[in-house]
């Protein structure tokens, strides 16, 4: 995002382009059916930018926005049906109500987001193994399980001490072991705002993966 400043746009309720009555954090445009995990969505948050932030021209530096933006964000994770939030795009225009607290404003701004969507082939790493399946992180989803009666061939084992599931070919998954695996079923969940993934390694080339060839790859 580039650097500098962005102007404040004084209000009244009247003239407010966004509805009021809205929840602090909303999805102004939600996603259709069509689009891919990867997208673009345009929102609008309350905002409190420190009064020492705001020059005598009315200028908040972009800068100072983007922190308390993320500040604020980092607290709800991701947006039901459009995913976990991954970065800001776009600073749109500030807003600040006339009647309102000086410090206190309303952003509108664009974000990227990522939607787990069933059919999808993605990659995660193993974190933690039970009798009946593993549990993945694949980037900021933390919540991605994989049941053993998804892992076609693999049985439960126990090898020195350490739980893992092995194939008919000797093939291992274990904690730390990268997983490409396809979505299954997802669940949005409203306390947590947590998107639970169900995975699936009935497929080819599903499955383990060498590390190798996933450098740069952020899990």
């Amino acid at each position: 995002m580039a650097h500098g400043s962005i102007s404040i746009c004084t209000f009244s309720s009247s003239s407010f382009p966004y509805n009021l009555n809205l929840t602090p954090y909303i999805d102004l445009h939600p996603s259709t059916k069509n689009e891919t995990m990867l997208r673009e969505v345009e929102c609008i948050h309350h905002v409190v930018i420190p009064t020492k932030d705001i020059d005598t021209n009315g200028m908040v530096p972009t800068s100072s926005v983007v922190t308390n933006l993320l500040k604020k964000l980092t607290t709800y994770k991701a947006l039901e049906g459009d995913g976990y939030i991954l970065g800001i795009t776009k600073l749109k225009t500030i807003y600040k109500r006339k009647i309102d607290n000086p410090t206190k404003y309303i952003v509108a701004f664009n974000c990227r987001t990522l939607l787990p969507m069933k059919g999808e082939t993605m990659i995660g790493i193993v974190h933690a193994v039970t009798r009946l399946g593993v549990f993945l992180k694949s980037g900021p989803m933390k919540i991605v399980y994989l049941s053993i009666r998804k892992m076609p061939n693999y049985y439960y084992f126990v090898d020195e001490g350490k739980s893992l599931f092995l194939s008919n070919d000797l093939s291992r998954i274990e904690e730390g072991v990268v997983i490409r695996f396809v979505v299954h079923a997802t669940r949005w969940n409203q306390s947590t705002r947590d998107i639970y993934v169900l995975a699936s390694i009935e497929g080819d080339s599903l499955g383990p993966v060498a590390t190798a060839g996933l450098d740069g790859f952020e899990l």
